[in-house]
C-alpha cells in the first residue's frame, strides 16, 4: 500500500457547469469525460488531472481585485509565450483582467468571473 497523495480534481463552482467546461475545454484542449445537469469533467493528459465543474445555483462571481466576494481560488497555466494563448483565451469568452501585477503571468476572467493566469 502506497502512503503517496495525487492530485486528482480541482473543481469550479459555477452556474453553468456545460459552458464552462466548453470554455476550458476550448483552452486546454481537453475533452469532456463525464457530464450532467450538475457535474461535468475535463480531462487532460498530464498525470491524469482534470477540472471538473459543479453547478451551483446561487453563484456569486468574484469580483477580483476588490474582493467585495472572493476569488475563491484560482488557476495558473503555463505557457511559451503569451500571444496565441491569449489570442485562445479571449476567442474562447475570457476577459483580460485590468490589473495586472506581475511581467511574467497576464490575469484574464473566465466567462463567470474566476480569474486564471497564464504563466510564463
Amino acid at each position: 500500500m502506497s502512503d503517496s497523495i495525487t492530485t486528482r480534481s480541482v473543481v469550479l463552482d459555477c452556474p453553468d457547469p456545460s459552458a464552462l467546461a466548453r470554455f476550458y475545454g476550448e483552452l486546454l484542449s481537453w475533452p469532456i469525460t463525464y457530464a450532467d445537469d450538475e457535474w461535468v469533467v475535463l480531462k487532460g493528459d498530464e498525470a491524469q488531472m482534470r477540472i471538473c465543474f459543479q453547478k451551483i445555483d446561487n453563484f456569486r462571481a468574484p469580483t477580483w481585485p476588490d474582493g467585495s466576494v472572493p476569488q475563491q481560488f484560482h488557476l495558473d497555466f503555463t505557457v511559451d509565450e503569451f500571444d496565441a494563448p491569449e489570442k485562445r483565451a479571449l476567442a474562447a469568452g475570457a476577459t483580460k483582467a485590468e490589473f495586472q501585477p506581475g511581467d511574467d503571468f497576464r490575469v484574464y476572467l473566465d466567462p463567470v468571473g474566476h480569474p486564471f493566469c497564464l504563466c510564463l
